[in-house]
């Protein structure tokens, strides 16, 4: 019983989280912005459906080390205050050294398995799965890393302005130079 609930309740997210998708794709072929995180999408209040079959996958952003997809579904991540859906799609093996953002992080996972590590230091020994229908939590500036367990697809939504902080400055993809 406790299982079903579960599924049920991450059915109903998914379905929810798709529907509210479909205005800000939209919008965004009409202006032909790009897909992935270019898209700064504006939220909707129509009421539409989109499955995830339909979804057009960008490149991360440049916070994230590079392999990972995103698309923005509803909202600007960027906007202080403003509420923000976004999907992500990382590959097996896929790490995100400790970092932390200004805001709440809530995460939904679709499919694979995210491990979640919490502290200065990425333990995999002492990382928490997150399994496909799980949801976690990390509070604004609450220290912890990631690791992908398979291919792995999760909803990532909250309030703006959604931001990472690497703990070592180093490990920020946005400080690497990109000359040879």
């Amino acid at each position: 019983m406790r299982r079903m609930l579960k599924l049920s309740a991450a059915f109903v997210l998914a379905a929810g989280l798709t529907v509210a998708g479909h205005a800000a794709f939209a919008q965004a072929e009409a202006k032909k912005t790009p897909p992935g995180q270019a898209k700064k999408a504006a939220a909707s209040s129509q009421h539409v459906m989109l499955n995830s079959s339909e979804w057009k996958w960008g490149p991360g952003p440049p916070a994230l080390p590079p392999g990972g997809q995103a698309a923005v579904l509803d909202g600007d991540p960027g906007k202080a205050g403003g509420h923000f859906t976004m999907v992500a799609k990382i590959p097996d093996g896929y790490k995100v050294p400790p970092h932390w953002h200004p805001t709440d992080e809530n995460l939904a996972i679709v499919s694979g398995t995210l491990l979640l590590g919490m502290g200065d230091k990425m333990d995999q020994a002492n990382m928490h799965a997150i399994n496909a229908g799980g949801f976690a939590k990390m509070p604004a500036k609450e220290h912890h890393s990631a690791m992908a367990k398979g291919e792995t697809i999760f909803y990532v939504y909250g309030v703006g302005p959604f931001d990472i902080t690497y703990l070592n400055p180093n490990d920020d993809p946005r400080k690497k130079s990109t000359s040879k």
